[in-house]
């Protein structure tokens, strides 16, 4: 059974920065992408970061230029390093695991990013 386990949110005044870190477990399958989400109290779940195992990173046009995201394929690990924090990017932050459209999703517990003075 997968599991995909975050960790690293707490909170942070603007202009901060935040490390969140993530780690899948439970396959020795390739895992084709793995990323960020968050939400919003009262707001769907977005895209934040992604990065496949090939490199091919996407971000929220929101984040661009402020968080980066770094991948170790042979760890089944993912960070997302976030500066320039502003209010706008409180929310749980989701952890993903892509193995494909066959081998399926899976998604962590989530962590919480709150940003405030």
């Amino acid at each position: 059974q997968v599991q995909v386990v975050e960790s690293g949110g707490g909170l942070v005044q603007p202009g901060g920065s935040l490390r969140l870190s993530c780690a899948a477990s439970g396959s020795t399958r390739t895992i084709y992408k793995m990323g960020w989400y968050r939400q919003a109290p009262g707001k769907q779940r977005e895209l934040v970061a992604t990065k496949t195992s090939a490199g091919i990173t996407d971000f929220a046009d929101s984040v661009r230029g402020r968080f980066t995201i770094s991948r170790d394929n042979a760890k089944d690990t993912v960070y997302l390093q976030m500066d320039s924090l502003k209010p706008d990017d409180t929310a749980v932050y989701y952890c993903n695991a892509d193995f494909g459209p066959i081998g399926g999703r899976f998604w962590g517990q989530g962590t919480q990013v709150t940003v405030s003075s």
